[in-house]
């Protein structure tokens, strides 16, 4: 053998080798020496003269011989980036670790002292340089605790702790913004009112993701945890339920040591605590202390499974991108001047006055520089955004992630408000009126997720992960009959809605969607995912049927989030029609006053059975030539005769002309060649 391929292959055999891996944790009291203390987290100026908890800073570094990677989580409602890249600076200086391998992130809590200013608050100027130090202090103490280490990942599934905060309003409810313009389809907190609203906007994320790490010989050093909910309201000064969680971590595993437990924040710009879907007398309705211990038992169950490793390398990624700020025009720029002169040096009293003096920052400013960021340690990812990101973004990212443990921590490297997925801007609301709280570009979103799903490509080494759910047994029988078009409407955002059957005949979402919702039957048609499927906000999902005509069946999942009785129609979701208009030869399919569905065209063909709102319902159109029949889960619901439908575009979540359009969820509509007999019918009910 010739001896240089021979040494070649005793290289590419040889195990690699690796320095030992290395961590250490700290803890840094970084409560405000002086009171009282400017809070943030509120629309006005507040101070606070008395501490309920104590507030840290949690800090870990990792090494593997090569890199070292500060990671820092502080009882801060957010952090400036300037004030983060000093404080990095100054890390720099006594470490050695690069300023771009530290990750500093706030827990978001909003009961802590103000060291951003935002809305109607500044930052508190003598504990601005205070925190700054104790960052540095944090890193610092961190670096020198480390010891050989391993570390292990878990998550756990905690839905009953978080839930969408920020709910749709019905095209006939919106609300006022404080530029005094009938804006808002969409805000926080309007899911109290069930009149009002048409559903949640978006998905939660229930992952509460755990970082374990101990010595070798098993003693615990830290656990970092990441978790999407918001806060939970404290008073005065206090950690929230983050800081209660780190110290109960502690207590639980090492009462006695020197463990550092940590709570992270994730995705959560639009989650709470509360649960809107329930009925508000069955709300459960803990404190602090309940809600935490209960988030604790989950966590520990969790814990006690992870396996460990020491053989691992870390790597990190930074970019640092330049986003523009949505800046008034003229007309609104006079109209904030003369507020704030009017207002002249008192703070702002109302909202009104809060945006007012926000237009002229936004104006001043122009741009911002965000820092963007991907961590790995061994198999696990840690991304992050230097924003409040909705949950969506979360799991996007986790979802293209190329390794398989990750977990997003949000408000990392700056805090730079809020980004909602580009089709949020359109329905308003507290998320995006533009301020420093909500004043970055309406790409911003987008831009920052992909950097962030690049650069954990970047530390992986591996193209990202395709987006795609499982199949179950109701998808497969579905894919069974054999339809010649199938949109699942899995997607995490538009405009194409990808064709299943394998004809690639794929559909375009137009106008308002909210995407990846929760879908019907999950276990049915995704076995151990949750399904997905968009809720329609005054858009609709078009496409062509190519030579579908004669006898066809066209199957699909309701879900109806329009009070009944509120119009003639509650709302179209299926329509075979010219765009923009309604012909003499087209058909239609909904819900009428009182529920039931109505079939369009030249008659009407109405059915019996009240739908209920906000439940999933099974719809069946079989057409033979100028035979109709119109099914509800499975049972015929309404039947006649109707002129042959030959038009070959399609639309669901509206009629044709926009007219009633689908106020809700649509899922796996499908399109057959085909009358579809009953009994083929009922094999398209989930069970």
């Amino acid at each position: 053998m010739n001896p240089r391929l021979f040494l070649l292959a005793l290289l590419i055999a040889a195990p690699v080798l690796r320095a030992e891996f290395k961590a250490g944790a700290a803890l840094v009291d970084i409560t405000p020496p002086k009171l009282p203390v400017l809070v943030n987290g509120g629309m006005f100026s507040r101070y606070v003269d008395k501490v309920n908890t104590r507030i840290h800073a949690r800090a870990i570094v990792f090494g593997d011989g090569r890199t070292q990677v500060a990671l820092v989580v502080a009882d801060s409602c957010m952090m400036g980036r300037a004030l983060l890249d000093e404080a990095k600076e100054a890390a720099a200086r006594v470490t050695g670790i690069a300023r771009d391998k530290m990750l500093i992130s706030a827990t978001h809590a909003h009961s802590v002292p103000s060291s951003m200013g935002c809305l109607g608050t500044d930052p508190d100027p003598a504990y601005v340089p205070f925190l700054k130090e104790k960052l540095v202090e944090a890193i610092v103490k961190a670096q020198k605790a480390m010891v050989p280490a391993r570390i292990g990942f878990a998550k756990a599934d905690a839905a009953e702790f978080t839930a969408l905060r920020q709910w749709i309003r019905r095209p006939d409810r919106l609300a006022e913004d404080p530029f005094g313009n009938m804006s808002v389809r969409a805000n926080m907190h309007a899911g109290r009112n069930w009149d009002d609203v048409t559903g949640e906007s978006g998905p939660e994320d229930p992952d509460l993701s755990l970082i374990s790490l101990q010595t070798k010989q098993g003693r615990p050093l830290a656990v970092l945890a990441n978790f999407s909910m918001h806060y939970f309201g404290d008073k005065d000064i206090s950690a929230d339920y983050f800081g209660l969680f780190s110290e109960g971590l502690k207590q639980r595993i090492d009462p006695q040591g020197g463990m550092v437990g940590i709570m992270s924040h994730g995705c959560s710009g639009d989650i709470y605590r509360v649960d809107y879907k329930v009925p508000e007398k069955d709300r459960p309705k803990p404190t602090i202390d309940e809600y935490t211990q209960g988030l604790l038992g989950i966590a520990l169950k969790a814990y006690g499974g992870i396996q460990y490793r020491d053989n691992v390398d870390v790597v990190m990624a930074e970019r640092r991108m330049t986003l523009n700020y949505r800046l008034p025009d003229r007309q609104r720029l006079e109209w904030a001047r003369k507020i704030v002169a009017e207002m002249g040096d008192r703070l702002a009293k109302t909202q009104t006055e809060v945006y007012a003096r926000e237009q002229i920052l936004l104006d001043e400013r122009k741009q911002a520089e965000v820092v963007v960021q991907a961590l790995r340690i061994g198999d696990i990812g840690i991304a992050t955004t230097p924003n409040e990101t909705y949950a969506i973004t979360g799991l996007k990212i986790k979802a293209a992630s190329p390794l398989p443990n990750n977990m997003v921590i949000e408000l990392a490297n700056g805090g730079d408000g809020y980004i909602p997925p580009p089709e949020m801007h359109a329905w308003g609301g507290y998320n995006t009126w533009a301020a420093r709280s909500a004043g970055l570009e309406v790409m911003a979103e987008p831009k920052i997720a992909q950097a962030a799903i690049g650069l954990l490509e970047q530390v992986a080494g591996a193209p990202r992960r395709p987006h795609g759910l499982g199949s179950g047994p109701a998808a497969r029988a579905l894919a069974g009959l054999k339809p010649v078009l199938w949109w699942r409407l899995n997607e995490f955002q538009g405009p194409l809605a990808a064709d299943e059957s394998g004809h690639q005949r794929h559909g375009t979402y137009e106008g308002g969607v909210a995407y990846y919702l929760d879908g019907p039957h999950s276990q049915a048609f995704c076995a151990g995912e949750v399904n997905r499927a968009p809720h329609f906000v005054g858009g609709r999902l078009a496409a062509g049927l190519g030579d579908v005509s004669g006898s066809y069946t066209v199957s699909l999942w309701i879900w109806n989030g329009m009070p009944n009785g509120v119009r003639d129609i509650t709302g179209w979701f299926y329509s075979r029609d010219h765009s923009h208009g309604v012909s003499a030869y087209g058909e239609h399919l909904g819900v009428d006053r009182q529920g039931r569905l109505v079939f369009q065209a030249q008659k009407i063909l109405t059915g019996g059975t009240e739908i209920p709102r906000w439940t999933w319902q099974q719809v069946v159109l079989v057409r033979e030539g100028g035979r109709v029949r119109v099914y509800l889960n499975g049972r015929l619901e309404c039947e006649g005769e109707s002129a042959e439908c030959r038009i070959p575009t399609v639309f669901f979540g509206s009629r044709s002309d926009f007219d009633s359009g689908w106020e809700g969820r649509l899922d796996e509509a499908a399109v057959f060649d085909r009358a579809l007999t009953a009994e083929e019918i009922a094999v398209l009910q989930a069970k």
